[in-house]
């Protein structure tokens, strides 16, 4: 059965910063892009960056030059660092992998205040 379970989430001021850990279990997906996801209160899930097997990322434009993501192929871990964070990331962090179908992690929440 696969199973993503995210951590690190929690509150820090602006400012900060905070590291997601995302484990995957079940399969390895060291063939599969990953991506983290983001949800603020009242709005719609956003992808927030992605990274492929061969270690590209992709990141929207929110986040460039603050988060980083990475991954870990032979511990099947992804992660994301995140720096300089302000009140406007504040949401639940999904893990991804961009299979089909997808697979969700169960989310974190990040909480910054100002």
């Amino acid at each position: 059965q696969v199973q993503l379970v995210e951590s690190g989430g929690g509150l820090v001021q602006a400012g900060g910063s905070l590291r997601l850990s995302c484990a995957a279990s079940g399969r390895n997906f060291r063939l599969n892009t990953m991506a983290w996801y983001r949800q603020a209160p009242g709005k719609q899930r956003e992808w927030a960056a992605s990274i492929t097997t061969g270690g590209s990322t992709s990141y929207v434009d929110s986040v460039k030059g603050r988060f980083t993501i990475s991954r870990d192929n032979a511990k099947n871990m992804m992660y994301l660092q995140m720096n300089s964070l302000k009140p406007e990331d504040t949401a639940v962090y999904y893990c991804a992998v961009l299979t089909r179908p997808t697979y969700w992690g169960q989310g974190t929440q990040v909480t910054v205040s100002s």
